[in-house]
Parts: C-alpha cells; sequence; structure tokens
C-alpha cells in the first residue's frame, strides 16, 4: 500500500534530463573527447599503470573518433577549448606513429583524414 500521506519522490530520470539541460555544450564536448584521449593512451601503453597494454587497432579507432570530433566541434569550441584537444590528438597521432612497426602512408594514420599528415617535430 501507498502512504497518502508520503512526499512524491522525484522522477530520476526527469531530474537527470534537468541536469544534462544545465551543462554547456562545450563542457559535454570536451567531456567526451576527454575520455576518448585517455582510451586512446591506455591502448597506447602510455598508462602510467598498465604499461604493458598495447591495442594499436582499437588505439587507431578511438584516434579516428576523437579527430572527427574534433573537426565537427572546433567551430562550437572555440579556439581557447579546441587548441588544447586538438595538441592532445596530435600527441597521440605521434605515439601511435611511434608504437607502430608498420608505418602508415603521410595522411593515412589514425584521424589524419581530418587533420592531414601528422609528423614529428624537426629536430635542430
Amino acid at each position: 500500500m501507498t502512504d497518502p500521506d508520503a512526499t512524491p519522490q522525484p522522477d530520476p530520470l526527469a531530474t537527470a534530463s534537468r541536469d544534462i539541460a544545465e551543462v554547456p555544450a562545450v563542457e559535454i564536448i570536451s567531456t567526451a573527447a576527454l575520455h576518448l584521449m585517455s582510451a586512446a593512451a591506455v591502448n597506447l601503453g602510455l598508462a602510467a599503470d598498465l604499461p604493458e597494454h598495447k591495442d594499436l587497432d582499437e588505439a587507431r579507432s578511438l584516434i579516428d573518433s576523437l579527430a572527427g570530433l574534433l573537426d565537427a566541434a572546433s567551430p562550437s569550441l572555440g579556439h581557447h577549448h579546441a587548441a588544447p584537444l586538438r595538441d592532445g590528438l596530435r600527441s597521440l597521432q605521434l605515439a601511435f606513429r611511434e608504437a607502430s612497426s608498420i608505418q602508415d602512408e603521410p595522411g593515412q594514420g589514425p584521424g589524419e583524414k581530418y587533420t592531414g599528415a601528422v609528423y614529428p617535430a624537426a629536430t635542430k
């Protein structure tokens, strides 16, 4: 039986929808990008607590997804938010190139269809 004097409880789905409605798009996009970056780094063997783990197929998919997200979202993010994410993407692309025993052709590496070919910085 239900107590007629009980205070009705809020619908958890309605509360979640209200909560997400208050979060700016730039934060949601940035959070998604950071999750993709973190997962790619782990699959490249860059995680301090899991350095022996490497799955380059997974890393490629994650880097491709990150590059596509940033390509699509950069105009909405603005330079202030997009620049550090693009720097992180480039670092992951270079780490992938370094970790891969079979090198992709320039422009064919993960995410390069969105970013163009990625090369290591020239050394002096």
